[in-house]
């Protein structure tokens, strides 16, 4: 299998050429596809830009007459995703490799989120210090800072480059990418899980029942982009069951905070029809960065300085009941086996007796906002424990096993 180059060789030919010889030297076979569109290309390509912008629905000279940079861009990023997942599903792309700034960037890093998880994809950036949250997506997205902008080969930019190459070659070589998630190489049912520090006695004294049980546990950590991922492989068809303890990103959705997963959190299990517990873990808080970045309506609030660059908001009565409402509204709309679990005495670490988010009546208000909006109402199942008491773990997991027809083992049962 080949490893898809992605570049524009009208502005990044003679860098372009060395990490292509630099893996070819190496034993990989790699496919260079030319995405550049207002100049001659640098050198001959394996794929033409013609063939690239034929992928999305256009000619290289219909946009190269447009005159219109950045909308050649999205175009050649169209192209490359599509072409990238066309050949992975004809079994002959072992990975994806780019190089360039913003536009180089955008490109290479469309192609590799249209591939799944495993197989290796790597983009040397002049972007990759910075915010790469838009490139990267919910894919393992390995990005390597050009320090140097890729704009002639030198004594900075051959050592990166260089090493790029050799990691990239490193990950065809080796394979084990290609023998992880979504290839089938595992019989076990893959359960997703979510997880906050706040939650975490409760997720893995659940995780060691399901693993008993024969699952295997993948745990995400509910900050935005953790959602986001968990949700895109439920949609893969990479999950067979879901343990949501924390959709704390829900709170942070509504309220304003900075690790929201967006507003279609909790809904790609129910909309495929996977079985899933959902829980309220961590709902007692709204996350923000520093304590200077808190807007100021939020003033008077209860907070807690996490670290320095964390800071949790309790939600209020009235805040968790609108939260209640999506929460219910969305497990109401699941297609297939769905519970609502719910913990009577805390939904986090912080918020217990003696902690700074103890706050009953806001626990209560969310109790009963859920009770007003399940329909029907066995779809709700309350707990009279803590979120992180192993009874409520136990009866997290044990039902997701049973919505899951998942029979435990007799290590699993004691």
């Amino acid at each position: 299998m080949a490893v898809l180059l992605f570049a524009t060789l009208d502005t990044k030919g003679p860098e372009t050429r060395y990490v292509r010889d630099l893996m070819r030297d190496a034993g990989v076979d790699v496919v260079v596809v030319d995405a550049g569109v207002m100049g001659p290309p640098g050198f001959a390509p394996d794929v033409s830009r013609e063939v690239l912008f034929a992928a999305a629905g256009t000619t290289a000279d219909a946009v190269r007459a447009a005159g219109d940079r950045g909308r050649a861009v999205t175009l050649a990023a169209d192209g490359a995703a599509k072409l990238a997942a066309k050949w992975f599903g004809e079994g002959t792309v072992g990975g994806v490799f780019g190089l360039g700034g913003s536009a180089g960037t955008t490109i290479a890093t469309a192609a590799m989120r249209a591939l799944p998880v495993g197989v290796p994809k790597l983009v040397v950036s002049t972007l990759g210090s910075g915010n790469v949250g838009p490139f990267v997506g919910t894919r393992d997205v390995t990005v390597i800072y050009s320090v140097v902008d890729v704009a002639g080969l030198n004594r900075v930019s051959r050592a990166v480059l260089a090493n790029a190459a050799a990691a990239r070659a490193g990950m065809v070589r080796a394979g084990l990418g290609t023998r992880g998630a979504g290839n089938g190489s595992e019989s076990r049912p893959v359960v997703a899980a979510t997880m906050f520090g706040v939650t975490t006695p409760c997720v893995e004294a659940a995780r060691a029942i399901l693993e008993a049980a024969g699952c295997e546990v993948l745990v995400f950590h509910a900050t935005g982009t953790g959602g986001r991922t968990m949700e895109g492989l439920i949609r893969d068809g990479l999950i067979a069951g879901v343990l949501d303890v924390t959709t704390t990103e829900l709170a942070d959705e509504l309220v304003g905070g900075v690790l929201s997963a967006g507003p279609d959190r909790l809904t790609a299990a129910g909309l495929a029809g996977v079985p899933q517990v959902v829980s309220v873990g961590a709902l007692d808080m709204v996350n923000f960065g520093p304590p200077d970045t808190v807007p100021e309506r939020f003033a008077g609030r209860r907070f807690v300085h996490h670290n320095a660059n964390v800071t949790l908001m309790r939600t209020t009565p009235e805040e968790v009941d609108r939260i209640g409402q999506d929460v219910a509204q969305k497990v109401c709309a699941a297609r297939g086996p769905t519970c609502l679990m719910v913990p009577l005495r805390g939904v986090s670490a912080l918020d217990a007796v003696g902690q700074p988010f103890w706050w009953p009546e806001a626990d209560a208000a969310l109790a009963q906002s859920l009770r007003n909006w399940v329909y029907p109402p066995d779809l709700l199942v309350e707990i009279d424990a803590h979120v992180n008491d192993p009874v409520f773990a136990e009866a997290a997991a044990r039902k997701l096993l049973e919505l899951m027809a998942v029979t435990p083992s007799v290590t699993a049962s004691r």
